[in-house]
């Protein structure tokens, strides 16, 4: 592959939060503009400022990027709507990024939102595939895609059920500290063990709880970040990739397990020199795969890594220090953004939760748009501390 232009001079700043009810009779589009009500309030920018805007959700339509200008008085000269789930996060922040370096806007607002959905068929407007030949047949639900992988997964490198809980326990707590867990105590390996089968092998904890909220950050220039005192971080590197490996049988690995080196020859590190690693948690066996395409071990060997490492806050490889979505919930398209605003308040030293300490550089991988037997996108990117306010 082609070696990436930098990304110098861009700031990545101000991570925001909704609140994470279950529940809510509130649209959509009200989770949007907690979101950039925020976002101006703690910037300091005015409406007019705001000339980028990136949207991703899967429960807003109609609605998209250039009708939600409209309702909040906007008037963006760049707007991208991304309907790729999980993996919107980096996504968002790389392009944001490439407008903020070509010219095409100032001050980015990337934000995502969603409501937690009810019923039968909530992914089959994933894909047409999804829709005509998943769901008709009963088949369809990813607590039932992902025990396919987590099964071949197992059967292909020996992990056992406590591996997985390895995992589960450990973001357990990482999330106990945090505001927004509904967690609030400690996970045993009894407990997850003796936890209810969902869909064989996943047991309750393997599964993230659903819950409707929003995440939002700001990229612009380091310069406009130090005129505004604004704390923000750096991008060392980012990869992409989409409907990568499909000719495996059942997915084994993330799309960017072919772009490990990129992603380090840009930031100039290695994985010795993370911080911490904010890895996409929809269930515990991707995080795996990711944790084995970002060059923390070889393919196969999160197992190992899992039974030798400490992966709490204070370990030595901190893994998804919020708590993850298996704490904090999972709000749709929103989950995507997740890992990146923790990653921004860890380096800017206001967390939610508890803090890695001396954090400096972090990664953070997301991964999303899942089919049958496969998600199809996946991205990944190395963030640095900037200059604290």
């Amino acid at each position: 592959m082609g070696t990436p232009r930098k990304y110098d001079g861009v700031a990545v700043a101000v991570p925001v939060t909704t609140d994470r009810p279950r529940t809510t009779r509130r649209p959509t589009p009200w989770f949007f503009g907690r979101l950039l009500s925020d976002l101006l309030r703690q910037s300091g920018l005015q409406k007019r400022d705001i000339d980028g805007l990136t949207i991703a959700s899967y429960t807003l339509a109609p609605d998209n990027a250039a009708s939600l200008a409209e309702y909040f008085e906007l008037e963006p000269r760049y707007i991208m709507d991304l309907p790729y789930g999980g993996a919107v996060g980096v996504m968002a922040l790389s392009r944001a990024a490439r407008a903020i370096q070509a010219g095409d806007a100032d001050v980015v607002a990337c934000m995502s939102a969603d409501v937690a959905p009810i019923g039968f068929g909530i992914g089959s407007n994933f894909s047409s595939f999804a829709r005509d030949h998943i769901y008709p047949y009963g088949a369809g639900g990813m607590n039932s895609v992902f025990a396919l992988i987590t099964s071949n997964y197992m059967r292909e490198n020996g992990a056992t059920v406590e591996d997985f809980g390895h995992l589960c326990i450990a973001q357990r707590a990482n999330g106990i500290a945090h505001k927004q867990s509904m967690f609030k105590k400690p996970l045993s390996m009894e407990e997850y063990l003796s936890a209810r089968l969902i869909s064989d092998p996943l047991r309750l904890y393997d599964c993230v709880p659903r819950c409707c909220a929003g995440e939002a950050f700001l990229v612009m220039s380091e310069d406009r970040a130090r005129s505004l005192n604004l704390p923000y971080a750096t991008i060392g590197g980012v990869v992409e990739r989409t409907n990568a490996f499909h000719t495996d049988p059942v997915m084994s690995r993330v799309g960017i397990a072919g772009d490990c080196e990129s992603l380090y020859a840009q930031a100039g590190i290695e994985p010795k020199d993370i911080g911490f690693v904010q890895a996409y948690d929809d269930y515990p066996v991707i995080v795996m795969m990711q944790l084995e395409a970002l060059g923390f071990c070889k393919r196969g060997e999160a197992v190992k890594l899992v039974r030798e490492k400490r992966l709490t806050t204070d370990g030595d490889l901190p893994l998804n220090t919020s708590g993850g979505m298996l704490s904090l919930g999972q709000p749709g398209a929103a989950g995507g953004m997740l890992g990146m605003n923790e990653a921004l308040r860890q380096l800017t030293g206001k967390p939610l939760g508890a803090r890695v300490p001396d954090a400096q550089t972090g990664i953070v991988s997301c991964f999303g748009t899942v089919n049958y037997d496969r998600g199809v996108c996946a991205s990944a990117a190395i963030l640095q501390t900037g200059r604290a306010a």
